[in-house]
């Protein structure tokens, strides 16, 4: 199957997710994510704001604020992202592609050792991932390499095996629920 039709069909089916099955996947995933090495041992998360039937990642950047972890989310400028710092994950409006962003432009996140949470389409258990079409986040990751990364997804999302390219940048870890 190639990309187009596997976005289509994981579209599909986080399309027939209901508010309550999304509610409590995103909430076991946060669990998931709490008791990661990666999590505790990061000073900084930056993570993204939920798009349709993302997993519910609010709640989980809340909850970084209040273990007093410093929270930056991204926003598009062109065919750039960056990650704002966000002490009020409600300060948002519709951005790039209809997906909730920052409505500041800064203090731009500098944290070159920061938690960087993963968005996408499908995953693999080697940490391979088809997002959105973008490139935003292996053109972010190609220029600072050294972040950990972790992707919070649904079980459907998971699959055996996916093909890369060569640009694609794998995550280090996958959690799914």
């Amino acid at each position: 199957m190639d990309k187009t039709e596997l976005r289509r069909k994981i579209r599909e089916q986080k399309r027939a997710m209901t508010a309550t099955q999304i509610e409590a996947a995103s909430a076991r995933l946060g669990e998931l994510f709490f008791a990661t090495e990666q999590y505790q041992q990061a000073n900084t998360i930056y993570g993204y704001l939920p798009y349709n039937q993302e997993v519910r990642t609010v709640p989980i950047l809340d909850r970084a604020l209040a273990d007093g972890k410093r929270v930056a989310v991204p926003k598009v400028y062109g065919d750039e992202m960056r990650f704002i710092y966000m002490t009020d994950l409600n300060a948002v409006a519709v951005g790039y592609a209809n997906i909730p962003e920052p409505v500041a432009d800064e203090p731009i996140a500098d944290d070159p050792d920061a938690l960087v949470l993963m968005p996408g389409l499908a995953f693999d258990p080697e940490g391979h991932r088809i997002g959105y079409g973008g490139g935003f986040y292996d053109k972010f990751l190609e220029k600072e390499p050294n972040h950990p990364t972790v992707a919070l997804c649904y079980e459907f999302q998971m699959l055996p095996h996916l093909e890369t390219q060569e640009h694609d940048i794998p995550v280090d870890c996958v959690l799914w629920a």
